[in-house]
């Protein structure tokens, strides 16, 4: 996926960066066919690469320092390091390893890391080769994976290195708020009054104080983050957006206010979760319309060559302000 976010570097910057996390002597020659960029990520840049000793390992790079980002993508490197080791220490699902990270700013104009490769399916790419029955299987797994996730406990609602607030409503009014002060920065059109989607917003706020426990929220455990083999997940990737909040606002719940996003019937059934009450389907919705504030907006940060993506938000936007209207 392309996006200016997308921090490319030379071979020679690769190769020091190869050099300082694994040695001198896992840097291949040069002219080898050693390095391979992964194309099916829409923020960080990833670099495939085989050591000298054989090994693979990935290389994450951050977007450059010039590029603007959205309000909640600033340190969205640290985040991702700070949700692996939360779920390598609470969890059993599968991630990969972090092998190094590197701050310095050194070698590069941002933070990176590598972690170790992990050879398997990307589900979002062989999702069209799959029968319904092997989909539904995965779904329900990715819930089942989900909600191991959310039992790891948080002290405070929002970002994982903090600060955070005590109580859900006031951590998600200022996701919302953030990302609306973003859209109006940058004079997003999202063919709806910025003081209408905040006041509507406002009017539905009261369900979300049952939301009590700050969980750990992957948020966006979508097809094209999970990785199979034979039937199985094998590693979940992408954890750059985790923060503590409502286990409810999870992209696997998404399809039960909007067809739109898929079927969530499997999902559900894989996480356990009991019928929604009056209660949770508000504050589903208005997830579901965080969720395309961002789609919208993001289009404008990351200067998307075509309207695809911004054309389906604005839709989505639509929609779920008239369920909320409702």
């Amino acid at each position: 996926m392309e996006s200016i976010t997308k921090n490319r570097q030379p071979v020679e910057a690769l190769r020091a960066m190869v050099a300082r996390a694994y040695g001198p002597h896992e840097v291949c020659d040069a002219g080898e066919d050693w390095v391979d960029e992964l194309s099916y990520g829409w923020f960080n840049v990833a670099y495939r690469i085989r050591l000298r000793s054989g090994a693979r390992v990935v290389l994450k790079i951050a977007p450059p320092p010039d590029v603007e980002v959205m309000t909640y993508e600033r340190g969205a490197m640290a985040t991702e390091l700070a949700a692996l080791r939360l779920i390598r220490e609470h969890t059993k699902v599968p991630v990969p390893t972090v092998d190094f990270a590197d701050r310095s700013r050194e070698l590069c104009d941002a933070d990176y890391f590598f972690m170790s490769y992990v050879d398997a399916d990307n589900l979002d790419v062989i999702r069209e080769s799959l029968t319904p029955s092997q989909i539904d299987a995965y779904d329900e797994a990715l819930g089942a994976v989900t909600r191991e996730l959310n039992g790891i406990p948080g002290t405070a609602f929002g970002p994982l290195a903090g600060p955070g607030d005590s109580t859900w409503r006031a951590a998600f009014l200022r996701m919302v708020e953030e990302l609306l002060g973003d859209g109006e920065r940058r004079g997003v059109d999202l063919r709806h009054d910025y003081d209408a989607i905040r006041a509507l917003v406002t009017a539905h706020a009261d369900s979300l104080d049952g939301v009590t426990e700050p969980r750990f929220v992957e948020w966006d455990l979508w097809p094209g983050n999970c990785m199979v083999r034979d039937g199985r997940i094998v590693a979940i990737l992408d954890h750059e957006r985790a923060f503590f909040g409502d286990p409810l606002m999870e992209f696997g719940f998404t399809g039960s206010e909007s067809n739109a996003y898929g079927d969530s019937t499997a999902f559900i059934r894989g996480y356990g979760h009991r019928p929604f009450t009056r209660a949770e389907r508000t504050r589903r919705r208005l997830y579901n319309l965080h969720l395309a504030l961002i789609q919208i907006i993001e289009t404008d940060f990351r200067a998307h060559p075509d309207t695809e993506q911004y054309e389906w938000a604005c839709e989505r936007l639509r929609e779920t302000v008239t369920l909320l209207g409702a």
